[in-house]
């Protein structure tokens, strides 16, 4: 079965920027979700 993602011609120091790239967009997201959750505002302490 092939891999659609096949990482092994690819820099190592890449997936892994990439990994870390994705992991804080994660982040971001759910620190948005609970800050609308918890005040109401999408950005908290602007309008």
């Amino acid at each position: 079965m092939n891999n659609r993602f096949d990482t092994s011609k690819v820099e190592t120091s890449r997936v892994f920027a990439e990994r870390i790239n994705g992991w804080a967009a994660m982040m971001g997201f759910w620190a948005a979700v609970g800050a609308y959750l918890t005040t109401g505002q999408i950005v908290p302490g602007l309008v």
